[in-house]
């Protein structure tokens, strides 16, 4: 059985097939925040420490241990993107399909901030969260990569994509996953 649920619709809707999602949906969505802070303070940690060219070094290093650290219990917790730096990220179907429908959501004016969409798929419980780029990541994702940074991203990600973000602009997702019961 397969629910289409964006979550912009979700408090809105008063369908059956929602009410059974709404507590996965709180659960999941409760797991985002301390992933995302700790990745955040990560690279932030390293730009104070050694600038931009550190945080490359450190989320090279420490995103995997870290999104392994938070894929807890039933959970597995990651982060995707259609331009993607590190190609261990590379979305599947279902998740492309999600981030082309972001993107088609902001096309018609939705605001990117609280994009996120939920469905069951094959017995599995599916959440991801649009991640708008902030300016804090135009240091390394951005239009304007100083020469020097570049060449330490190409070193560490030879096939780097995820250049020439705008302030804003979708840059990925949150995604998480479990079985369903």
């Amino acid at each position: 059985m397969r629910y289409l649920l964006p979550l912009s619709c979700l408090a809105l809707s008063l369908s059956v097939q929602a009410e059974p999602l709404d507590p996965l949906i709180s659960e999941g969505m409760a797991l985002i925040p301390p992933f995302q802070q700790q990745l955040m303070a990560t690279v932030k940690s390293a730009v104070e420490s050694g600038g931009p060219q550190q945080a490359v070094q450190a989320c090279q290093q420490m995103a995997p241990q870290i999104t392994a650290e938070h894929s807890e219990a039933s959970w597995r917790v990651g982060r995707t993107a259609l331009k993607l730096r590190n190609q261990d990220n590379a979305p599947d179907p279902w998740e492309r399909a999600v981030l082309e429908q972001f993107q088609h959501r902001v096309a018609e004016g939705e605001p990117l901030q609280n994009m996120s969409h939920a469905e069951v798929v094959d017995g599995e419980f599916r959440l991801m969260k649009a991640i708008p780029t902030g300016e804090a990541c135009l240091a390394c994702h951005g239009g304007s990569i100083k020469p020097e940074l570049a060449a330490l991203i190409d070193q560490y990600y030879p096939e780097d994509e995820a250049r020439g973000f705008k302030l804003g602009e979708l840059r990925g997702a949150f995604t998480l996953r479990r079985a369903v019961d």
